[in-house]
Protein backbone atom coordinates (compact mmCIF):
# COMPACT_ATOMS: atom_id res chain seq x y z
CA UNK A 1 0.00 0.00 0.00
CA UNK A 2 1.97 3.27 -0.85
CA UNK A 3 1.87 6.57 0.75
CA UNK A 4 -1.44 7.98 -0.32
CA UNK A 5 -3.75 4.90 0.26
CA UNK A 6 -2.65 5.06 3.90
CA UNK A 7 -3.16 8.53 4.18
CA UNK A 8 -6.41 7.96 4.32
CA UNK A 9 -8.76 10.36 6.17
CA UNK A 10 -11.67 8.11 6.77
CA UNK A 11 -9.24 5.60 7.96
CA UNK A 12 -10.06 4.79 11.60
CA UNK A 13 -6.27 3.64 12.11
CA UNK A 14 -4.68 6.67 10.48
CA UNK A 15 -7.34 9.09 12.41
CA UNK A 16 -6.69 7.17 15.64
CA UNK A 17 -2.57 7.72 14.95
CA UNK A 18 -1.96 9.88 11.72
CA UNK A 19 1.66 10.89 13.00
CA UNK A 20 3.78 7.82 11.70
CA UNK A 21 2.15 8.20 8.27
CA UNK A 22 2.66 12.30 8.47
CA UNK A 23 6.31 11.66 9.52
CA UNK A 24 7.01 9.27 5.66
CA UNK A 25 5.41 12.56 3.99
CA UNK A 26 7.75 15.19 5.71
CA UNK A 27 10.56 13.07 4.58
CA UNK A 28 9.74 13.34 1.13
CA UNK A 29 10.70 16.74 1.73
CA UNK A 30 8.24 19.21 -0.58
CA UNK A 31 4.48 19.09 -1.31
CA UNK A 32 2.88 16.11 -2.73
CA UNK A 33 -0.09 15.28 -4.65
CA UNK A 34 -2.77 13.53 -3.39
CA UNK A 35 -5.00 11.74 -5.94
CA UNK A 36 -8.08 10.72 -4.02
CA UNK A 37 -8.12 13.99 -2.39
CA UNK A 38 -7.43 16.13 -5.13
CA UNK A 39 -4.78 18.56 -3.96
CA UNK A 40 -1.71 18.72 -2.90
CA UNK A 41 -0.53 18.27 0.40
CA UNK A 42 2.26 20.50 2.43
CA UNK A 43 3.77 18.53 5.68
CA UNK A 44 6.47 20.25 6.66
CA UNK A 45 7.03 23.68 8.71
CA UNK A 46 8.27 25.81 6.09
CA UNK A 47 5.82 24.12 3.47
CA UNK A 48 2.99 24.49 5.36
CA UNK A 49 3.97 28.13 6.78
CA UNK A 50 4.42 28.69 3.36
CA UNK A 51 0.65 27.89 2.33
CA UNK A 52 -0.14 29.93 5.30
CA UNK A 53 1.53 33.47 3.87
CA UNK A 54 1.33 32.95 0.15
CA UNK A 55 -0.57 35.80 -1.57
CA UNK A 56 -1.44 33.62 -4.29
CA UNK A 57 -3.20 31.16 -2.57
CA UNK A 58 -6.78 32.18 -1.50
CA UNK A 59 -9.97 30.56 0.78
CA UNK A 60 -12.52 29.83 -2.51
CA UNK A 61 -15.74 29.04 -0.83
CA UNK A 62 -17.41 27.44 -3.81
CA UNK A 63 -21.33 27.33 -2.85
CA UNK A 64 -23.61 24.12 -2.54
CA UNK A 65 -26.19 23.24 -5.06
CA UNK A 66 -28.76 24.14 -5.45
CA UNK A 67 -28.81 27.43 -4.15
CA UNK A 68 -32.18 27.08 -2.11
CA UNK A 69 -31.40 24.03 -0.15
CA UNK A 70 -28.22 25.69 0.97
CA UNK A 71 -28.65 29.67 1.07
CA UNK A 72 -28.18 30.59 4.73
CA UNK A 73 -24.73 27.87 4.60
CA UNK A 74 -23.67 29.39 1.25
CA UNK A 75 -23.85 33.07 2.42
CA UNK A 76 -22.74 32.37 5.98
CA UNK A 77 -19.34 31.20 4.09
CA UNK A 78 -19.74 33.95 1.57
CA UNK A 79 -19.31 37.04 3.87
CA UNK A 80 -17.01 35.25 6.48
CA UNK A 81 -13.74 36.76 7.09
CA UNK A 82 -11.98 33.26 7.01
CA UNK A 83 -13.40 32.92 3.10
CA UNK A 84 -12.97 35.75 1.92
CA UNK A 85 -9.05 37.46 0.15
CA UNK A 86 -7.94 40.93 -0.70
CA UNK A 87 -9.64 43.93 0.00
CA UNK A 88 -13.42 42.19 1.36
CA UNK A 89 -10.61 40.48 3.67
CA UNK A 90 -9.26 43.50 5.08
CA UNK A 91 -12.17 45.22 5.36
CA UNK A 92 -14.18 42.90 6.92
CA UNK A 93 -10.93 41.81 9.68
CA UNK A 94 -10.20 45.83 9.87
CA UNK A 95 -13.68 46.26 11.34
CA UNK A 96 -13.97 43.09 13.59
CA UNK A 97 -10.74 43.73 15.14
CA UNK A 98 -11.53 46.93 16.13
CA UNK A 99 -14.64 45.37 17.98
CA UNK A 100 -13.25 42.03 19.29
CA UNK A 101 -9.98 43.37 20.57
CA UNK A 102 -7.54 42.75 23.25
CA UNK A 103 -9.35 44.98 25.32
CA UNK A 104 -12.66 43.18 24.86
CA UNK A 105 -11.62 39.44 25.45
CA UNK A 106 -9.21 40.81 28.55
CA UNK A 107 -12.43 42.12 30.26
CA UNK A 108 -14.09 38.82 30.15
CA UNK A 109 -11.03 37.38 32.21
CA UNK A 110 -13.23 37.59 35.87
CA UNK A 111 -15.69 35.84 34.29
CA UNK A 112 -13.75 33.05 32.94
CA UNK A 113 -12.64 32.90 36.51
CA UNK A 114 -16.28 32.73 37.84
CA UNK A 115 -17.10 29.82 35.06
CA UNK A 116 -14.18 27.90 35.49
CA UNK A 117 -15.23 27.55 39.90
CA UNK A 118 -19.02 27.22 39.15
CA UNK A 119 -17.84 24.38 36.60
CA UNK A 120 -15.59 22.73 38.90
CA UNK A 121 -18.25 23.20 41.61
CA UNK A 122 -20.47 21.24 39.89
CA UNK A 123 -17.60 18.31 38.60
CA UNK A 124 -16.78 18.43 42.32
CA UNK A 125 -19.85 16.54 43.21
CA UNK A 126 -19.43 14.00 40.94
CA UNK A 127 -17.57 10.95 41.67
CA UNK A 128 -16.73 10.64 38.09
CA UNK A 129 -17.23 13.23 35.15
CA UNK A 130 -16.57 13.89 31.24
CA UNK A 131 -13.98 16.30 31.31
CA UNK A 132 -15.10 17.42 27.57
CA UNK A 133 -19.07 17.39 28.24
CA UNK A 134 -18.95 19.01 31.96
CA UNK A 135 -16.20 21.09 31.82
CA UNK A 136 -13.66 21.47 28.56
CA UNK A 137 -17.32 22.19 26.17
CA UNK A 138 -19.74 24.64 28.44
CA UNK A 139 -16.88 26.62 29.13
CA UNK A 140 -15.95 28.52 26.08
CA UNK A 141 -19.39 28.14 25.06
CA UNK A 142 -20.70 30.55 27.97
CA UNK A 143 -17.79 32.77 27.73
CA UNK A 144 -18.42 33.24 23.38
CA UNK A 145 -22.21 33.61 24.60
CA UNK A 146 -21.38 36.28 26.91
CA UNK A 147 -19.09 37.93 24.60
CA UNK A 148 -21.58 38.07 21.95
CA UNK A 149 -24.76 38.88 24.21
CA UNK A 150 -27.03 35.53 23.58
CA UNK A 151 -29.21 35.17 26.49
CA UNK A 152 -29.07 31.94 28.86
CA UNK A 153 -32.22 30.45 27.12
CA UNK A 154 -30.51 30.01 23.79
CA UNK A 155 -26.59 29.33 25.02
CA UNK A 156 -27.54 25.92 24.86
CA UNK A 157 -27.74 25.63 21.27
CA UNK A 158 -24.62 26.99 20.16
CA UNK A 159 -22.38 23.74 20.81
CA UNK A 160 -24.97 21.82 18.73
CA UNK A 161 -25.45 24.36 15.67
CA UNK A 162 -21.79 24.93 15.72
CA UNK A 163 -20.81 20.92 15.92
CA UNK A 164 -23.53 20.98 12.64
CA UNK A 165 -21.92 23.20 11.14
CA UNK A 166 -18.22 22.43 11.48
CA UNK A 167 -18.80 18.84 10.25
CA UNK A 168 -19.15 20.54 6.63
CA UNK A 169 -15.24 20.67 6.90
CA UNK A 170 -14.27 17.12 6.78
CA UNK A 171 -14.44 14.90 3.59
CA UNK A 172 -17.23 12.36 2.14
CA UNK A 173 -20.21 14.83 4.37
CA UNK A 174 -22.88 12.53 4.75
CA UNK A 175 -26.77 14.20 3.34
CA UNK A 176 -27.66 13.49 6.75
CA UNK A 177 -24.68 15.97 8.06
CA UNK A 178 -25.08 18.00 5.33
CA UNK A 179 -29.17 19.03 5.75
CA UNK A 180 -28.02 19.25 9.72
CA UNK A 181 -25.40 22.04 8.44
CA UNK A 182 -27.89 23.82 7.02
CA UNK A 183 -30.52 24.15 9.32
CA UNK A 184 -28.15 24.69 12.52
CA UNK A 185 -26.95 28.04 9.63
CA UNK A 186 -30.09 28.97 9.25
CA UNK A 187 -31.48 28.86 12.85
CA UNK A 188 -28.26 30.63 14.40
CA UNK A 189 -28.39 33.46 11.41
CA UNK A 190 -32.38 33.88 12.78
CA UNK A 191 -31.12 34.34 16.57
CA UNK A 192 -28.10 36.96 15.45
CA UNK A 193 -30.90 39.00 12.96
CA UNK A 194 -33.32 38.97 16.29
CA UNK A 195 -30.31 39.87 18.61
CA UNK A 196 -29.60 42.81 15.87
CA UNK A 197 -33.20 44.39 15.92
CA UNK A 198 -33.36 44.39 19.62
CA UNK A 199 -29.88 45.90 20.36
CA UNK A 200 -31.01 49.27 17.49
CA UNK A 201 -33.68 49.96 20.00
CA UNK A 202 -31.59 48.94 22.79
CA UNK A 203 -27.99 48.87 22.93
CA UNK A 204 -26.26 47.12 25.50
CA UNK A 205 -22.19 46.40 26.45
CA UNK A 206 -21.52 43.03 24.12
CA UNK A 207 -20.36 41.98 20.78
CA UNK A 208 -23.46 42.24 18.82
CA UNK A 209 -24.24 45.91 19.97
CA UNK A 210 -20.31 46.75 19.00
CA UNK A 211 -20.06 44.83 15.81
CA UNK A 212 -23.87 46.77 14.42
CA UNK A 213 -21.83 50.44 15.38
CA UNK A 214 -18.31 49.49 14.75
CA UNK A 215 -16.99 51.96 11.39
CA UNK A 216 -14.19 52.27 9.58
CA UNK A 217 -13.72 54.78 6.99
CA UNK A 218 -17.46 55.23 6.42
CA UNK A 219 -17.85 51.59 6.24
CA UNK A 220 -19.65 49.66 8.12
CA UNK A 221 -20.54 45.61 8.32
CA UNK A 222 -23.88 44.67 6.53
CA UNK A 223 -26.52 42.35 8.57
CA UNK A 224 -25.03 39.30 6.97
CA UNK A 225 -21.57 40.12 7.70
CA UNK A 226 -22.01 40.60 10.67
CA UNK A 227 -24.13 37.19 11.26
CA UNK A 228 -21.51 35.45 9.39
CA UNK A 229 -18.95 36.78 11.96
CA UNK A 230 -20.51 35.84 14.88
CA UNK A 231 -21.01 32.20 13.71
CA UNK A 232 -17.09 32.48 12.96
CA UNK A 233 -16.30 33.53 15.96
CA UNK A 234 -18.69 30.94 17.90
CA UNK A 235 -16.86 28.20 15.41
CA UNK A 236 -13.09 29.21 15.95
CA UNK A 237 -13.68 30.44 19.56
CA UNK A 238 -14.49 27.12 20.99
CA UNK A 239 -13.51 24.30 18.65
CA UNK A 240 -9.80 24.97 19.05
CA UNK A 241 -10.36 25.58 22.40
CA UNK A 242 -12.06 22.35 23.37
CA UNK A 243 -10.20 20.33 21.40
CA UNK A 244 -6.75 21.43 22.19
CA UNK A 245 -7.66 20.79 26.31
CA UNK A 246 -9.02 17.37 25.75
CA UNK A 247 -5.79 16.02 23.35
CA UNK A 248 -4.11 18.08 25.74
CA UNK A 249 -4.97 16.32 28.77
CA UNK A 250 -4.99 13.14 27.48
CA UNK A 251 -1.39 13.28 26.52
CA UNK A 252 -0.08 14.98 29.66
CA UNK A 253 -1.86 12.14 31.69
CA UNK A 254 -0.18 9.20 29.14
CA UNK A 255 3.13 11.47 30.05
CA UNK A 256 5.21 10.88 33.60
CA UNK A 257 6.70 14.10 33.75
CA UNK A 258 4.14 16.12 32.20
CA UNK A 259 1.68 14.94 34.48
CA UNK A 260 3.78 15.48 37.53
CA UNK A 261 4.15 18.87 36.89
CA UNK A 262 0.61 20.12 36.11
CA UNK A 263 -0.01 18.41 39.36
CA UNK A 264 2.46 19.74 41.29
CA UNK A 265 3.05 23.28 39.83
CA UNK A 266 0.21 24.31 37.19
CA UNK A 267 0.22 27.75 37.42
CA UNK A 268 3.78 27.90 37.29
CA UNK A 269 3.59 25.44 33.92
CA UNK A 270 0.53 26.75 32.63
CA UNK A 271 1.87 28.81 29.77
CA UNK A 272 3.94 26.44 28.34
CA UNK A 273 1.60 23.65 28.82
CA UNK A 274 -1.00 25.43 26.91
CA UNK A 275 1.08 25.95 23.90
CA UNK A 276 2.02 22.48 24.15
CA UNK A 277 -1.23 21.23 23.89
CA UNK A 278 -1.79 22.99 21.01
CA UNK A 279 1.72 21.34 19.52
CA UNK A 280 1.29 18.35 20.19
CA UNK A 281 -1.96 17.18 18.91
CA UNK A 282 -3.05 19.94 16.64
CA UNK A 283 -6.89 20.56 17.24
CA UNK A 284 -7.22 21.85 13.13
CA UNK A 285 -5.10 19.16 11.51
CA UNK A 286 -5.77 20.93 8.07
CA UNK A 287 -5.88 23.84 5.92
CA UNK A 288 -6.96 24.45 2.35
CA UNK A 289 -6.55 26.89 0.29
CA UNK A 290 -6.95 27.62 -3.60
CA UNK A 291 -4.19 28.72 -6.21
CA UNK A 292 -5.69 32.11 -7.18
CA UNK A 293 -2.24 32.06 -9.96
CA UNK A 294 0.32 29.48 -10.43
CA UNK A 295 2.11 29.32 -7.18
CA UNK A 296 5.60 27.84 -6.41
CA UNK A 297 6.04 26.36 -3.04
CA UNK A 298 8.80 24.66 -2.19
CA UNK A 299 10.00 24.57 -5.87
CA UNK A 300 6.44 22.65 -6.34
CA UNK A 301 4.04 24.63 -8.99
CA UNK A 302 0.88 24.58 -7.77
CA UNK A 303 -1.31 25.21 -11.07
CA UNK A 304 -4.33 27.84 -11.18
CA UNK A 305 -7.54 26.81 -9.59
CA UNK A 306 -5.53 23.85 -7.77
CA UNK A 307 -6.04 22.73 -4.30
CA UNK A 308 -2.98 22.82 -1.68
CA UNK A 309 -3.26 21.77 1.94
CA UNK A 310 -1.55 22.73 4.75
CA UNK A 311 -1.08 19.90 7.33
CA UNK A 312 -0.84 21.97 11.13
CA UNK A 313 -0.21 18.74 12.64
CA UNK A 314 2.19 17.58 10.63
CA UNK A 315 3.96 20.48 10.55
CA UNK A 316 3.86 20.95 14.48
CA UNK A 317 5.87 17.45 14.54
CA UNK A 318 7.87 18.78 12.01
CA UNK A 319 11.82 17.68 13.31
CA UNK A 320 13.80 20.20 11.64
CA UNK A 321 11.89 22.55 14.02
CA UNK A 322 11.57 20.47 17.22
CA UNK A 323 13.47 18.89 18.98
CA UNK A 324 12.02 15.51 19.91
CA UNK A 325 8.83 16.34 18.19
CA UNK A 326 6.83 13.16 19.30
CA UNK A 327 7.47 14.41 23.19
CA UNK A 328 5.31 15.52 24.91
CA UNK A 329 7.51 18.17 26.83
CA UNK A 330 4.98 20.86 28.54
CA UNK A 331 8.25 22.83 29.17
CA UNK A 332 8.79 23.45 25.86
CA UNK A 333 10.50 26.47 24.79
CA UNK A 334 10.49 27.97 22.25
CA UNK A 335 7.30 26.59 20.86
CA UNK A 336 7.16 28.27 17.40
CA UNK A 337 4.03 25.70 16.40
CA UNK A 338 1.27 27.02 13.73
CA UNK A 339 -2.13 25.51 15.61
CA UNK A 340 -3.63 28.79 15.36
CA UNK A 341 -2.48 29.35 11.10
CA UNK A 342 -0.74 32.10 10.01
CA UNK A 343 -0.88 34.89 7.66
CA UNK A 344 -4.23 37.01 7.28
CA UNK A 345 -5.99 33.97 8.64
CA UNK A 346 -4.33 33.58 11.42
CA UNK A 347 -7.18 32.79 14.00
CA UNK A 348 -8.76 35.76 15.66
CA UNK A 349 -9.94 33.89 18.06
CA UNK A 350 -6.75 32.89 19.07
CA UNK A 351 -6.85 35.21 22.24
CA UNK A 352 -9.69 34.56 23.66
CA UNK A 353 -8.71 30.55 23.24
CA UNK A 354 -5.49 31.21 25.18
CA UNK A 355 -6.96 33.42 27.94
CA UNK A 356 -9.41 30.66 28.46
CA UNK A 357 -6.91 27.37 28.67
CA UNK A 358 -4.13 29.20 31.07
CA UNK A 359 -7.12 29.78 33.79
CA UNK A 360 -8.75 26.39 32.79
CA UNK A 361 -6.08 24.67 33.12
CA UNK A 362 -4.04 25.13 36.64
CA UNK A 363 -7.87 25.51 37.88
CA UNK A 364 -8.84 22.38 36.94
CA UNK A 365 -5.33 20.81 38.65
CA UNK A 366 -5.55 22.70 41.84
CA UNK A 367 -8.56 21.61 42.25
CA UNK A 368 -8.17 17.78 41.48
CA UNK A 369 -4.55 17.25 41.60
CA UNK A 370 -5.40 13.50 41.71
CA UNK A 371 -7.41 13.58 38.43
CA UNK A 372 -6.75 10.52 37.01
CA UNK A 373 -8.20 8.88 32.99
CA UNK A 374 -11.19 6.28 34.30
CA UNK A 375 -11.44 4.58 30.75
CA UNK A 376 -9.91 5.25 26.94
CA UNK A 377 -11.33 7.95 26.04
CA UNK A 378 -13.63 7.87 23.21
CA UNK A 379 -11.89 9.35 19.70
CA UNK A 380 -13.93 11.64 17.24
CA UNK A 381 -14.19 9.59 14.03
CA UNK A 382 -12.93 12.80 12.13
CA UNK A 383 -9.72 14.36 11.08
CA UNK A 384 -9.83 17.47 9.82
CA UNK A 385 -10.94 18.76 13.67
CA UNK A 386 -9.35 16.16 15.53
CA UNK A 387 -10.31 15.67 19.28
CA UNK A 388 -12.74 13.45 21.79
CA UNK A 389 -16.07 12.80 22.09
CA UNK A 390 -15.62 11.98 25.71
CA UNK A 391 -13.07 11.53 28.87
CA UNK A 392 -14.28 10.03 31.70
CA UNK A 393 -12.49 10.97 34.49
CA UNK A 394 -12.09 10.60 38.31
CA UNK A 395 -10.78 12.62 41.36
Amino acid sequence: MDLAQRLNVNDPEFIRNPYPVLAELRAMGKPVWHESMQLWLAATHADASAVLRSKTLGRIFTPHEPDDLWETFNWLHADSIMENEGSKHTRLRTLVSKAFNRSQIERLAPHIDSIITELLDVCHDKKEFDLLADFAEPLPVRVIAELLGVSRSDENHLRPWSQAIVKMYEFDVTPDEEAHAEKASREFADMITDMVEHRKVKPTNDLVSELAQVEDSGEKLTLRELIATCVLLLNAGHEASVNAFGNGFVAALNDGEASTLLRTQPRSIAETAVEEFLRFDAPLQLFERTAMSDTKINGVIINSGEKIAALLGSANRDEKVFDNPDTFNVSRTPNSHIAFGGGIHFCLGAPLARLEMNRSLPALFERFPSISIREIPEQRETYVLRGYKKILVSM
